[in-house]
């Protein structure tokens, strides 16, 4: 069953709320693009790839409302997907043109391009998306909530975060650079940390259809509350390396430096 945060979510974009549509491809997009750079191997330019990723939000937004969670497929699942069509038809068509049309004897017929089918929606024989290119998504989600924090939290409090966390430096040299003491700047770490938590678990639960999905920020080191009962006094710093280490990998994506494989 869907969360309300997920349904609410899900029904802003059938509803072609702007706002929901601008965060969905502001989280998406790049892993989108990464994806069709992939495939492209090469052949397709990062022109063009910035142009069929808009072209699979575009896609994306008129076929929304027959997406349906509950037959059995990942929204990732399906958002790839749709890309993986979208490169399809601009393959098929530069095919075409080399051949100077799509029919002979018909050199300015228009290229068909192949519908978009509910089948995408069904979990079939088709081998699933690598495990890779998941952790990617999920990746591009723990992005998303450290957006947040930075948005809402103390312009001090999140700039400690960064250079300790997000940038890996040692925190006497935090300290050092900013005129405090050690217990300070981990007292400050600490206050980012406890929202980061918070706002973490929403986003997995906005953009999260399926309990696997739910269930992935546990997985990869960023359980919600395992200090709770003060069982793992290590949590808070296998949590604050599993962020540096995605913030790091997606940085590398949007500078054009990485994949989904890395």
């Amino acid at each position: 069953m869907l969360s309300p945060v997920t349904t609410t979510f899900l029904n802003r974009l059938r509803a072609n709320d702007q706002a929901a549509w601008y965060e969905l491809w502001e989280t998406f997009g790049p892993v989108v693009q990464a994806q069709l750079t992939k495939w492209g191997r090469g052949r397709v330019g990062q022109e063009t790839v910035r142009d069929l990723s808009q072209e699979t939000l575009a896609a994306l937004s008129e076929s929304i409302d027959r997406f349906d969670p509950k037959r059995g497929v990942r929204f990732s699942t399906w958002l790839l997907s749709i890309a993986k069509h979208v490169l399809g038809d601009e393959l098929d068509r530069r095919g075409a043109q080399k051949r100077g049309g799509s029919k002979p004897g018909n050199a300015n017929a228009p290229i068909k391009p192949l519908g978009l089918e509910e089948g995408w929606m069904v979990a079939g024989d088709d081998p699933p998306p690598d495990a890779q290119y998941e952790m990617a998504v999920f990746r591009a989600k723990v992005e998303a909530a450290v957006r947040w924090v930075s948005k809402e939290s103390d312009l001090t409090d999140f700039t400690i975060y960064r250079m300790r966390v997000l940038e890996g430096q040692p925190g006497k040299d935090v300290a050092a650079q900013l005129g405090t003491s050690e217990p300070t700047i981990s007292r400050r770490v600490a206050k980012v940390r406890d929202m980061l938590r918070v706002r973490l678990a929403e986003v997995i639960s906005r953009y999260s259809f399926t309990r696997d999905e739910e269930d992935e920020p546990g997985r990869n080191g960023l359980a919600p509350n395992p200090n709770k009962s003060g069982e793992d006094p290590q949590a808070d710093a296998m949590f604050d390396a599993a962020i540096g280490e995605i913030w790091l990998r997606q940085a590398d994506m949007r500078k054009g430096r990485g994949s989904p494989e890395n």
